[in-house]
């Protein structure tokens, strides 16, 4: 959990440790870190530890992104060589202070698709849980919010909808990477839809009832 100190991956930690997933929290300082891990331990339980945020990804299997778009490049640099041959799970959303109700998406089309250049084609990047009010995840109430996942590689993201699933939440196959652009757009649409009709973190739903898979 890179950002794992933050709301959303503070969340995530939470959720997948007492899910019986080990998790390794990252943060700036390994000090930091640890303090989060024995929060977490404390709540939930499941085996947890914290390292400084490049160790905790040479560490991990599966590394999350939970960042502030602002924050998402400086991490890149740090974790890139840590996330070589792995699945990078990126949350970020390309939000930009003061107008975060507004639609603004990077040059690249979404923050996800800069990752990807950015790491190289030796990480398998996914996009996932841009639309979760982070609040949720800390709750024990079922959360009325369904998660996509975008990516390239299908095996990865069949991975990345387990994680969403044993994290509480129902995962959704988005299709590629380059789709990522919609759900990270969509996380300014639900801050307007909040602050217009006093929501406490909308979600979104898929509905219909699904067939067979190909």
């Amino acid at each position: 959990m890179i950002g794992g100190t933050g709301a959303l991956g503070g969340g995530l930690a939470r959720r997948w440790a007492k899910s019986g997933h080990r998790v390794i929290i990252g943060s700036r300082e390994a000090g930091k870190a640890q303090e989060a891990a024995e929060t977490v331990k404390a709540e939930v339980g499941g085996d947890v530890s914290g390292m400084e945020n490049g160790a905790a990804a040479a560490a991990a299997e599966v590394v999350a992104l939970t960042v502030p778009f602002s924050n998402q490049q400086p991490m890149l640099e740090v974790i890139k060589d840590g996330v070589q041959g792995k699945i990078l799970i990126d949350a970020t959303v390309p939000l930009v202070p003061p107008k975060v109700g507004r639609v603004q998406l990077p040059p690249e089309d979404s923050a996800a698709v800069r990752a990807q250049a950015f790491v190289g084609e030796g990480v398998k990047v996914v996009a996932a849980f841009q639309n979760i009010g982070a609040e949720h995840l800390h709750s024990g109430h079922a959360i009325e919010c369904d998660v996509l996942v975008s990516g390239d590689d299908v095996d990865a993201r069949e991975l990345v909808v387990g994680l969403v699933e044993d994290a509480g939440l129902k995962g959704w196959h988005a299709g590629p990477l380059a789709n990522s652009t919609a759900a990270e757009a969509l996380t300014s649409i639900l801050i307007t839809i909040n602050r217009r009709y006093k929501i406490a973190g909308a979600g979104i739903r898929i509905t219909g009832t699904p067939g067979e898979t190909a």
